[in-house]
């Protein structure tokens, strides 16, 4: 069964709640980090992207990277602008983005249960990746950011969160994206931990890096007893299946290997092709290619394979286009695929290849959260790069500390 953990939260004071809230480290990269922080002292950024407050040449991966992130969450934690709870709590986290709710658990869940499965995985995770967060983990002794989280919905659980939104707010403030952030303090955690209790799986939706270098620190750290028992939970947001949503992931290829008039013949040849002025895919199956300033329209045939990620519509882009058309075997480290997030639209897409940055872009049907579930029961993985949630869970509002 689950295991719902409360924790003292080292977050801002509520009138800097809004300053030191940031993005994930994960969305942005280094320059774009260094643009967001700029002016920005109370940018929790310093503590997740530490190389912008170190000189330009600086590997990300460098010791004084980890070591300078450290100082920054010290430092945080030290100043007038942040406290630390006085004992245990959970709390409710409700995002509103054009004009959709989605409210969740704020609590800490257990490296136990993601090595013993009770957390299901669906996606991958690199090695380098890993490494680099728990890093960041072990240095800082913190686990400075949440994962994301799923689970089907439960009656009990819902109820919690709809009485505490009742009440005052910590925080109540709307980011430059337009995204509103509301969090709530939960009165009584026991019932919430016994809800959560009750259910037999959870659900990774966004964090998978997080959650591995979770458990790898707990292990690093368990090491000569350096830290206490909270090394072995880390934060999520905890959201009923009910609430999510899940954009498209979509696809550019840099090179056509025959250039772009063979590879529409080899489309139309093989699944068929229709101009569209459409550019978003209106069905599962469906997918919509971007080549010479046009877009077209073609279907994915059913996958010849046998499992239940082989259904999805990434998988069948992979078996029917991308494998016998473009040579791409593995989307994970071809060079010549890169993925672009559905919150960017397809105007990005359009950019990119008329800008000459890609040759081909392939706007894909979204990912359903049903389909994140079934493959996650069977014990599969998905293809890279298979769902971008929005909205985004912001960083600094509430840490998890291990000491």
């Amino acid at each position: 069964m689950a295991i719902l953990h409360p924790f003292r939260a080292l977050r801002p004071v509520p009138a800097k709640a809004s300053e030191v809230a940031c993005v994930p480290y994960d969305v942005i990269n280094t320059k774009e980090a260094r643009q967001l922080a700029a002016g920005k002292p109370l940018s929790f950024l310093h503590v997740i992207r530490p190389e912008i407050d170190l000189d330009a040449g600086v590997d990300i991966h460098a010791d004084a990277v980890y070591a300078k992130g450290a100082a920054n969450l010290t430092a945080y934690r030290n100043s007038h602008h942040a406290i630390q709870e006085a004992r245990p709590a959970l709390y409710v986290y409700r995002l509103i983005m054009d004009g959709r709710s989605q409210t969740g658990v704020y609590g800490c869940v257990a490296v136990s249960d993601y090595d013993s499965n009770v957390i299901l995985k669906h996606e991958k995770t690199r090695p380098d990746k890993e490494a680099d967060r728990t890093k960041h983990i072990v240095t800082q002794q913190a686990h400075a950011e949440p994962v994301m989280v799923t689970f089907r919905d439960h009656g009990a659980v819902q109820e919690i969160i709809e009485e505490t939104q009742a009440s005052e707010p910590l925080y109540n403030f709307k980011a430059p994206d337009g995204v509103q952030h509301t969090i709530w303090r939960v009165a009584e955690t026991d019932e919430l931990v016994d809800a959560f209790d009750e259910l037999e799986e959870l659900y990774i939706a966004d964090g998978h890096h997080r959650c591995k270098a979770a458990s790898l620190a707990a292990d690093t750290l368990a090491e000569g007893n350096r830290v206490g028992a909270e090394r072995n939970f880390f934060p999520a947001v905890l959201f009923p299946m009910s609430e999510m949503a899940i954009l498209a992931y979509n696809r550019i290829v840099y090179k056509l290997p025959k250039g772009p008039a063979a590879f529409l013949d080899a489309v139309r040849d093989s699944l068929g092709l229709t101009e569209t002025a459409t550019p978003v895919p209106a069905a599962p199956g469906t997918i919509c290619l971007y080549v010479d300033e046009k877009w077209y329209s073609t279907s994915l045939p059913e996958t010849k394979r046998g499992s239940v990620a082989d259904t999805l519509d990434v998988a069948r882009l992979g078996e029917h286009l991308l494998e016998p058309l473009l040579d791409i075997h593995d989307p994970r480290t071809d060079p010549n695929m890169y993925f672009v997030g559905g919150i960017r639209g397809t105007d990005e897409l359009e950019r990119l290849v008329d800008g000459g940055e890609a040759a081909l872009a392939i706007s894909m049907y979204p990912t359903s959260i049903e389909e994140l579930l079934d493959v996650s029961d069977a014990g599969l993985l998905m293809p890279p790069k298979s769902t971008w949630f929005e909205p985004k869970l912001r960083s600094g509002l509430l840490v998890h500390l291990m000491d």
